[in-house]
């Protein structure tokens, strides 16, 4: 838990599961981010083995992130969390 806790990483990851983005792109798919916050999340996310960073030598560099095989087996636990989530919404609203 300690390595996806916070508001922005699972919103990271989820944006990382349609494959390789760059900083932008990520940026983009997650309103009300600052980019100093998602920089942080990032180096975390990579720290922890869970997103890879690529930098490619061009010009200007191109940097991409991607999940790591780890990072994309996550997402078998947030399928079953949303599941959970939906039938406990369903038994307590109705």
């Amino acid at each position: 838990m300690n390595v996806i806790n916070g508001k922005w990483k699972t919103a990271i990851m989820s944006s990382l599961f349609f494959g390789k983005k760059r900083y932008v792109e990520i940026e983009k798919d997650i309103p009300n981010i600052n980019s100093r916050m998602l920089s942080k999340e990032l180096r975390d996310l990579e720290a922890n083995g869970i997103v890879v960073r690529k930098v490619y030598y061009t010009v200007p560099v191109t940097i991409e992130y991607e999940l790591t095989e780890s990072g994309q087996e996550f997402r078998k636990v947030l399928d079953v969390m949303l599941e959970w989530g939906l039938k406990h919404r369903k038994t307590t609203i109705g």
